[in-house]
C-alpha cells in the first residue's frame, strides 16, 4: 500500500519526479491532478502516492500521449474501480524486451491510435476517401479530439510528407490527405463553441507562408478552451496585420513559419507589430531546423509541440511578461544583402548562360534559383548565413530519394559562387565564404 499520508514539500517532489515547478502547478491547475493538501501556512504538502501519481503521468507522456490523454486515461481506469498505479504494476518480471504502453492494455491494435493512423494514411494513399473519413470518425468515437487531431491527423500528415520526401508516396498522394484533414480541421473550428473567455488572439500565416495546419489546429484548441480567436489564414501582409491590430486590440498574435525565406517575413511582420505594442508569439517547423533564429525574432517562442504552445498561450496570457531582447543583424550583413539583391538577376543570367553544373536539368534551374535564392536573402536579413544550413541538408536528402546525385548540389553551390564572385568581386565574401563552406 502507498502512502497518502502528505509529507513531502513541492522542493522534494521536484527532486524525485525531474519536473519543473512551472509544469506541475499547470497540471493541477489544468487537470486536478495530483491533488496536494494544503499546510496551515498554505504551502504544498504531497504523499507518497501523489509523487507516484505524478510519476505515472510523467511515464505516459514519455510513451507518447499528450499530458491531457494521460490524465484521462488515469481517469478512465479510476471510474472502473480500479487504481492506475496497481494496474500499472507488473504481476512478474517483465521481460528483456520493450513493455507495452499502460494504454496498449487496454485497446486493441485496431482500435489503439497507432492502429487507427495507419489504417488512416493507408485510406489516403489509396484515394480511399470513404475509408479515410470512416476511420477518422471511429477515432474521434473514441479518444478526445485533441488527441485525434494531434496524435493521427497530424503525426498522419508527417509521415505522408516522410513518405513524399523519400519518394515512397506521390505528391497527389500528400496533396490528397493534406485536403481530407483541412476540410476536418475547417469542420471542427466552424462546430467549437461560442468564446467564453474574454481574451482575444489574431492567428496567422506572414507574407509568403502558404502553410497552414499549424495555425489551423492552434486555432481550433484555443477556440474549445473558450477564447476569442481571429483567423486570418496564409500568406498575410504585414499591413493586414496592422489593420486588424488597430480594429481588434488583442491580447496576443501568434505567427507561424515552416520556411527559413518565411522567417524572414515573420521577423519583419513582427518588428512592425511589436513596435506598436503589439505581444506576439511564434513557432514552426524552421525553428527546430535552426534553433537560434529564436534569438532574432521579437517575440515568444511557442515551443516544440503543439502542447507546448498551448501552454505558453495560457501564460502569455495571464503573465505580463516582458519580450526578450533580439540580436542584431550585423552591419556587414545588411551591405551583403543590398548589394546581392542589386546583382541576383546578373549572378542567375551568368549560371544560366554559362556555369550550368553537368547533369542539372534546365528546366530545374528556376526552381533552384528561387529556392537558393530567396533563402540567401534570408539568411543575410536574419543575421546568419549558416541558418541555410539545415535546409541545405533537407535538399541533399530531396534529391537522393529522387536518385538524383548528391554532387549536383555542390556543382550548383560551386557554378553560383563563381558567378557571385564574378558579379560582386570581395564585397562578397562573407556569401562566398558560406559558400566555401557548404561546398567543402
Amino acid at each position: 500500500m502507498i502512502n497518502t499520508h502528505p509529507a513531502y514539500n513541492l522542493k522534494v517532489v521536484l527532486q524525485e519526479t525531474g519536473l519543473g515547478a512551472d509544469t506541475l502547478r499547470a497540471w493541477e491547475r489544468r487537470y486536478g491532478l495530483p491533488i496536494p493538501q494544503r499546510s496551515p501556512g498554505g504551502h504544498r504538502l504531497y504523499s507518497d502516492y501523489d509523487i507516484q501519481t505524478i510519476k505515472w503521468l510523467a511515464a505516459r507522456q514519455s510513451e507518447g500521449l499528450s499530458i491531457s490523454r494521460a490524465v484521462e486515461l488515469w481517469r478512465e481506469v479510476t471510474a472502473e474501480g480500479r487504481d492506475p498505479l496497481e494496474s500499472a504494476r507488473p504481476t512478474h518480471p517483465a521481460p528483456a524486451t520493450q513493455a507495452p504502453s499502460f494504454e496498449s492494455i487496454y485497446l486493441s491494435p485496431d482500435t489503439g491510435m497507432d492502429g487507427l493512423r495507419a489504417q488512416w494514411l493507408a485510406a489516403c494513399l489509396n484515394y480511399n476517401e470513404s475509408a479515410a473519413e470512416q476511420t477518422l470518425n471511429q477515432a474521434f468515437g473514441l479518444y478526445p479530439l485533441e488527441s485525434v487531431c494531434t496524435q493521427v491527423l497530424a503525426r498522419g500528415l508527417s509521415e505522408i510528407g516522410m513518405l513524399w520526401y523519400e519518394n515512397r508516396a506521390s505528391v497527389q498522394q500528400e496533396h490528397f490527405a493534406s485536403g481530407l484533414v483541412m476540410r476536418r480541421i475547417n469542420a471542427l473550428i466552424a462546430s467549437a463553441p461560442t468564446p467564453t473567455r474574454t481574451a482575444t488572439i489574431i492567428v496567422g500565416c506572414p507574407p509568403e507562408e502558404a502553410h497552414t495546419f499549424t495555425g489551423m489546429l492552434l486555432t481550433l484548441f484555443l477556440r474549445r478552451r473558450g477564447i476569442n480567436i481571429i483567423y486570418l489564414g496564409a500568406n498575410v501582409p504585414a499591413n493586414r496585420f496592422e489593420e486588424t491590430l488597430t480594429a481588434i486590440q488583442p491580447q496576443l498574435i501568434l505567427l507561424s513559419a515552416q520556411q527559413l525565406f518565411t522567417a524572414a517575413t515573420l521577423q519583419q511582420t513582427a518588428l512592425m507589430l511589436s513596435a506598436q505594442g503589439a505581444k506576439i508569439a511564434y513557432g514552426g517547423r524552421i525553428f527546430h531546423l535552426a534553433p537560434k533564429l529564436k534569438f532574432h525574432i521579437p517575440g515568444f517562442y511557442l515551443g516544440d509541440t503543439l502542447e507546448d504552445a498551448l501552454e505558453t498561450v495560457e501564460n502569455l496570457l495571464v503573465e505580463n511578461i516582458v519580450t526578450p531582447p533580439i540580436v542584431p543583424t550585423p552591419t556587414e550583413n545588411f551591405a551583403a544583402l543590398k548589394l546581392y539583391l542589386l546583382k541576383r538577376g546578373l549572378i542567375e543570367t551568368t549560371l544560366n548562360e554559362e556555369l550550368l553544373p553537368d547533369g542539372l536539368n534546365p528546366e530545374y534551374l528556376v526552381t533552384a534559383h528561387k529556392f537558393f535564392g530567396n533563402n540567401l536573402v534570408a539568411a543575410l536579413q536574419l543575421g546568419d548565413l549558416h541558418f541555410m544550413d539545415g535546409e541545405m541538408d533537407w535538399l541533399r536528402v530531396l534529391l537522393q530519394a529522387n536518385h538524383l546525385p548528391e554532387k549536383i548540389v555542390s556543382e550548383y553551390v560551386q557554378a553560383y559562387a563563381t558567378a557571385t564572385h564574378l558579379h560582386l568581386g570581395d564585397k562578397g565574401q562573407l556569401i562566398l565564404a558560406w559558400m566555401e563552406s557548404i561546398h567543402t
